[in-house]
């Protein structure tokens, strides 16, 4: 069915409840709150201006918006009237939102500063059916239609769209729901990006279906997290909210009183920051494992040994096998390319059938690119990844597209990009570059990247070098450079 007709199955019993309390500010000032009601009469008015401006089941709509109340109900009223959501990092660049423009043909962009014919200012489209016009029909979708579409670049730097379909999302949201063991009475605090998979699909689907008030930050700030915390009962987060939290003068036990589940995921959790948590809040973190293409794939369980350093168990349904060079599955508890097949698996690439076909097996597995190892159990631990992929602070870095620009300025001959540990983001990117002429500042490379690059993926460390160690066949050593660099974000 339509995601959104499940959701609505939840919604009606609720409309008078709470669902999205907005926070503005630490002393509790420009709080608003919305109710379940007041998010389907919302979503009810994008769905009905969205049809007036040609939207038809199967079209995409491409989103960059900032992080609101608003923007959940017009992700909603996408899916209500069959449309696909395209969702952008609201950090992108003109430059980068035309290529995902091109390449997604949508038939409506939404965003603050949008020219061209199919573009629309959020509060422009919501104010084109106003509540009394909206039509409240939910389209129907049959389990393969696409809900959303979601960009993951690889290490080529050509962005990929993942498709997403009604179903993936439908059964990784109750499978979620049901394993984390969401009751009447939970309240999520929500402090996570919309554009992202973690903050839209697995923190408000799971919120959502069990029709939860929802404590919404514009983002991320440790103090106002921890303000907030008696408040809640579940806190969805990426490593370095903890870290963080970890950071803040007297954190401990007494902020936790309330909260019965803390998640981690989108990048490794430290077992230092694991450990230091648990001495300090009595709490251990529950981290999982997921990707755009199927969302959450692992878990640690709710009630069971939450081990340091491991992502759990596959969800039920889903299913992960780690194999060696030859295709074949590798011994319990040895190391090899973590592969997966479930319902949560998206349907392919947007408009790449060759490299759909070259990362899917013919029984239907998955090749994540990630190197694991699953023991006996069928406990998974991630070991690396066999592509060049960042995770700072949660979000990805492709080295490629990064080189690409830094390759572009003048008086760079050439660069080569890196993750290094940093004790706050987990990744720090870090630049290698060689001259043409004498090193430039930092401040020039900023300045030049700023034109057409989001800021997470500049690179925090830039280091001058009379050549790149290659290999015999020309190829760049990242491995050698990681080690070399290993320490650029040490004191």
């Amino acid at each position: 069915m339509n995601l959104y007709a499940l959701l609505y199955e939840r919604f009606a019993a609720a409309f008078d409840r709470p669902a999205l309390a907005l926070h503005g500010g630490g002393d509790g000032s420009g709080s608003v709150t919305w109710t379940y009601g007041d998010l389907d009469r919302a979503s009810a008015g994008f769905a009905t201006a969205l049809r007036r401006r040609g939207v038809a089941p199967g079209d995409r709509v491409l989103v960059q918006v900032p992080k609101s109340p608003e923007a959940v109900a017009l992700y909603l009223g996408v899916l209500r009237c069959g449309g696909v959501y395209v969702p952008l990092n609201t950090a992108y660049t003109e430059r980068e939102v035309a290529f995902f423009s091109g390449d997604a043909s949508p038939r409506v962009v939404v965003g603050a500063e949008v020219d061209g014919p199919l573009g629309v200012d959020i509060d422009a489209l919501r104010s084109e059916a106003p509540a009394q016009d909206a039509e409240p029909t939910i389209e129907p979708r049959d389990d393969d239609d696409l809900a959303a579409i979601c960009y993951t670049s690889g290490t080529t730097g050509r962005s990929k769209g993942a498709t997403i379909t009604h179903h993936n999302l439908t059964s990784n949201a109750l499978a979620l729901h049901r394993i984390w063991g969401f009751e009447p009475g939970d309240v999520l605090l929500h402090a996570l990006p919309i554009f992202h998979v973690h903050g839209l699909f697995v923190a408000l689907h799971t919120a959502f279906l069990n029709a939860s008030k929802v404590l919404f930050l514009p983002k991320f700030d440790a103090a106002e997290v921890r303000r907030l915390l008696p408040e809640a009962t579940v806190l969805m987060g990426v490593p370095t909210f903890y870290s963080r939290l970890l950071a803040e003068p007297g954190f401990g036990s007494a902020d936790c009183e309330s909260i019965r589940l803390f998640v981690s995921g989108s990048a490794p959790l430290t077992e230092a920051v694991f450990g230091d948590f648990r001495a300090r809040t009595g709490h251990r973190i529950l981290e999982r494992y997921g990707m755009t293409e199927a969302g959450m794939i692992t878990s640690n369980p709710l009630n069971g040994e939450r081990v340091a350093g491991t992502v759990g168990f596959p969800l039920p349904d889903v299913e992960v096998r780690a194999v060696g060079e030859d295709g074949a599955e590798v011994p319990a508890g040895e190391v090899g390319t973590l592969e997966i097949r479930g319902p949560n698996l998206f349907a392919g690439y947007w408009g790449l059938p060759d490299k759909t076909a070259a990362e899917m097996r013919g029984d239907g597995f998955f090749v994540t690119g990630d190197l694991a190892s699953v023991d006996g159990e069928g406990r998974v631990t991630l070991v690396g990844r066999d592509k060049d992929l960042i995770i700072a602070g949660g979000f990805n870095v492709y080295p490629k597209e990064v080189e690409d620009r830094l390759d572009e300025i003048a008086g760079v001959a050439e660069s080569a990009v890196i993750g290094a540990p940093h004790a706050d983001l987990g990744e720090g990117v870090v630049a290698v570059l060689v001259a043409e002429g004498k090193p430039l500042e930092d401040d020039t490379l900023r300045a030049a990247l700023d034109a057409g690059l989001a800021r997470y993926k500049h690179p925090r460390r830039c280091f001058w070098v009379d050549e790149l160690p290659r290999n015999a066949m020309g190829k760049v050593q990242k491995n050698v450079l990681r080690e070399r660099y290993r320490d650029a974000y040490d004191g």
